[in-house]
């Protein structure tokens, strides 16, 4: 154990691999190689003589030692988080507005908790929530009418930058009984003589029809329902088929109450970013809002994972 050297990226590193269940999962969320986690893993097995996940499980499991540094870092992440948090604010204060406009309408159902948590650490931060849809969100910042709008575009635009929060899968969602639930996936074709039921947003803010139906020219028909659950039930009532993310059908899925298909042999994926005026990226506040949501969020919704900006 002399050559034991435990430092918070490796805690941070064994939280990931535990809570992601494999090496690939956890180099995503902490945005390094799964060749540099493995060697972080190796380095840290070999300073304390110990192995710390049983090679080959699937998911990742990890032994007696592992566990007990999960415990260890359970303990002390959490108090080097909020120490980093009390210095931010003595630097830059603890107060201040964040106006947060959301793009999609299921974002809601997650993001409550994540502003809940946010509260509980920043109470001088005002936090309001723009309603309504907006066509151009990110427009918000510019004018002055936002400070921060989760998205799920990364056009540049001078003085924004984007923040990736998570990916998530959009599934199609039909009837349990419907003939298309025996499918392992659904192609646009299987679309063409349903109704399509959708949020009232146009056309090209909708993943399905701007990436998968419009490429291959498939027009169905369409319906307009505002709140989920009024698409859901329309859904089982056997009104058309609807594509929701993942996280928002999940309650849903369990009691059997909709049935849901992958859009695609390798699923739609969507993703979503926090974006802020270039000015404000820098504010403790505003910084640690964007990592409330991204730690919650994994914490709480089933199947997302980790969003990437491409250059």
């Amino acid at each position: 154990m002399n050559n034991a050297h435990i430092e918070l990226r490796h805690l941070r590193l064994l939280q990931a691999v535990a809570e992601a269940g494999g090496l690939t999962a956890a180099a995503e969320r902490l945005h390094l190689t799964q060749s540099a986690v493995s060697h972080q893993l190796k380095a840290l097995e070999e300073g304390l003589a110990l192995p710390l996940v049983e090679r080959g499980a699937r998911p990742v499991q990890l032994t007696a030692a592992g566990r007990r540094l999960l415990t260890l870092a359970h303990l002390t992440l959490p108090e080097v988080d909020a120490a980093l948090r009390d210095l931010a604010k003595l630097k830059d204060g603890d107060a201040g507005e964040l106006r947060i406009a959301v793009e999609c309408h299921t974002c809601y159902d997650w993001l409550m908790p994540a502003m809940d948590s946010y509260r509980d650490v920043w109470p001088g931060v005002d936090l309001d929530l723009l309603g309504g849809f907006q066509a151009d969100p990110v427009g918000l910042l510019l004018d002055g009418r936002a400070d921060l709008v989760i998205t799920s575009e990364t056009t540049p635009r001078p003085g924004v930058v984007h923040a990736p929060l998570f990916g998530f899968e959009m599934l199609a969602l039909m009837p349990p009984a419907h003939a298309l639930a025996k499918r392992k996936f659904l192609h646009p074709r299987d679309f063409a003589d349903e109704t399509l039921i959708t949020y009232p947003v146009p056309e090209d803010r909708l993943d399905l029809i701007r990436r998968v139906l419009n490429p291959a020219g498939i027009k169905p028909a369409r319906r307009e329902a505002q709140l989920t659950v009024a698409i859901l039930q329309l859904v089982a009532s056997r009104r058309g088929l609807a594509a929701l993310p993942a996280w928002a059908v999940a309650p849903y899925l369990e009691r059997g109450y909709i049935a849901a298909r992958p859009i695609g042999p390798h699923g739609l994926w969507g993703e979503l970013y926090a974006a802020v005026r270039e000015a404000d990226a820098g504010r403790a506040y505003v910084a640690d809002f964007i990592e409330t949501v991204k730690r919650d969020s994994f914490a709480r919704l089933p199947g997302i994972r980790p969003a990437i900006i491409t250059p």
